[in-house]
């Protein structure tokens, strides 16, 4: 016990992490190892120092799931319902909240302007617009077409004036099941998530995506960034190509430049 060093409390961390444990398992066990050290410190067996470094281990955010590119055309294959094909494809190119849509009036929705007004988000309580893509304003005209004209809720279930939220979710389990993906998991929140990925994967700016989905915080839209950033993808192979064909001669050396730095900022001894 008395050999206990503060490099070994961290080495055990890395350790722990390395063989796949979760963060919030880690830090569970490292709030009772550091119950147990301050015990042995308590009765002068180990030094103090050993616990005087704070280790602070964050839980990362869980990233949003999209749906694949793939499994969005099986789904959309199989929609043969023209409310349900409506439904599907505003939340799908919009990103709107399932709860949002169900509260849609007929007199949010601006065909002409392509455009859905949002007069108070879900989360948020702030109102917002958002727009119809091709498909998705000729899915919506369609059911314009077909639905009784004086219901005030765009969407409805038959012999209601509104729908539930578990109707909406049984409709969405229907065409999942249909088209082969129920194992999946997919919500009808992944839709959502799937918008997004979308919109950043095509070059929108997050500073766009960011009010098109009523984020208060562009934080919270920078989390579809880490699934969706190709440049960096890219990357990544590129340089791996060069990496497996041999492509790095001589051993490894810090940029000159980045020495310098480094040197300067007494980051780095001089080798002067």
């Amino acid at each position: 016990m008395e050999a206990i060093r503060a490099g070994d409390v961290e080495a055990w961390i890395e350790y722990e992490q390395d063989r796949g444990m979760k963060v919030s398992t880690v830090k569970m066990r490292v709030a009772f190892l550091k119950a147990f050290l301050r015990f042995l410190v308590e009765r002068d067996v180990i030094r103090a120092e050993v616990l005087s470094k704070r280790i602070i281990m964050k839980v990362p955010d869980a990233l949003p799931r999209a749906m694949d590119p793939e499994d969005v055309d099986r789904l959309i294959r199989v929609i043969d319902h023209v409310r349900d094909r409506a439904m599907v494809l505003v939340l799908l190119r919009t990103g709107m909240r399932i709860g949002e849509l169900l509260n849609t009036l007929m007199e949010d929705v601006h065909l002409r302007e392509r455009r859905i007004e949002i007069y108070e988000a879900g989360k948020t309580g702030a109102g917002r617009v958002v727009y119809l893509s091709d498909d998705a304003l000729e899915a919506l005209k369609a059911w314009f077409r077909s639905r009784e004209p004086h219901k005030t809720f765009v969407f409805y279930a038959p012999g209601r004036h509104t729908m539930s939220y578990p109707a909406a979710r049984a409709m969405f389990c229907k065409y999942l099941d249909k088209a082969g993906l129920s194992h999946k998991g997919y919500t009808l929140h992944c839709l959502r998530h799937t918008c997004a990925s979308e919109l950043l994967n095509a070059g929108m700016r997050l500073e766009c995506v960011q009010p098109l989905l009523g984020h208060s915080s562009i934080e919270m839209t920078r989390r579809y960034a880490r699934l969706t950033d190709k440049t960096r993808e890219e990357e990544y192979f590129r340089a791996m190509k060069v990496i497996e064909r041999g492509g790095i001669d001589g051993h490894y050396q810090l940029d000159r430049e980045l020495q310098t730095l480094l040197e300067e900022t007494q980051l780095l001894p001089s080798h002067d």
